[in-house]
């Protein structure tokens, strides 16, 4: 199934549908800032789901989606002061930022190998909509089979997931085909000093240019 996600009504269209899609533990597509993303709700049987589509190692993390700064608060992660810094200077944008906390609150399959939880205040203006609707964060890992480059529009993904659409598991949000954006800057803000995980669409200069010492 594919819902039309491209203008606000069409936003606040889909809210009610997706919200009850996901509290089923069900599974969503999405555009976002960069590229399409496959996520569902932040529970452990919505990312045994969303792992199995995906075909991804059980280990490997997925971040998470929020539509404002104060978000990952309210869910138990913490802010070191590069990672505030960072915050202030670019988001909502193409930058994840793994943070500390969140135990008891969000399932440790989130985790990487630093212990931190990736996080991403997205600056599509209709996922972070359906995102404070939904009143949770959405899990997010691109859409695509491991190997395979995301697709870069909402035609891509049926036939990508095609059991996944035809049940009923995977539902699609039509966001229309986005340009060729690299994916997010990812910094590990999970100790003192910040590291570069991986650079994507903000360049390290930039970051620290913003920020100075407190970029990676």
């Amino acid at each position: 199934m594919s819902l039309p996600f491209l203008t606000p009504d069409d936003v606040e269209r889909a809210i009610p549908a997706v919200r009850d899609h996901l509290a089923a533990g069900k599974l969503l597509a999405y555009p976002t800032e960069t590229v399409y993303g496959l996520g569902s709700a932040p529970t452990e049987h919505a990312l045994d789901a969303l792992a199995r589509l995906k075909g991804r190692p059980p280990k490997k993390p997925f971040l998470l989606l929020v539509s404002s700064e104060k978000m990952p608060e309210e869910w138990g992660l913490i802010y070191s002061r590069a990672a505030s810094a960072l915050a202030d200077a670019f988001w909502p944008g193409p930058l994840t930022l793994i943070l500390k906390g969140g135990e008891g609150r969000l399932p440790d399959r989130l985790r990487g190998a630093e212990g931190g939880i990736g996080v991403r205040y997205t600056s599509h203006r209709g996922m972070r909509r359906l995102i404070e609707a939904c009143g949770i964060p959405l899990t997010s890992t691109s859409a695509n089979r491991p190997g395979s480059p995301p697709a870069a529009g909402a035609g891509g993904i049926g036939p990508m997931f095609t059991e996944a659409v035809r049940d009923g598991e995977l539902l699609v949000l039509d966001g229309g085909v986005l340009g060729n954006v690299p994916p997010s800057t990812i910094v590990d803000c999970t100790e003192p000093l910040s590291r570069l995980v991986r650079e994507g669409a903000i360049p390290r200069e930039e970051l620290r240019r913003a920020v100075g010492s407190l970029a990676p």
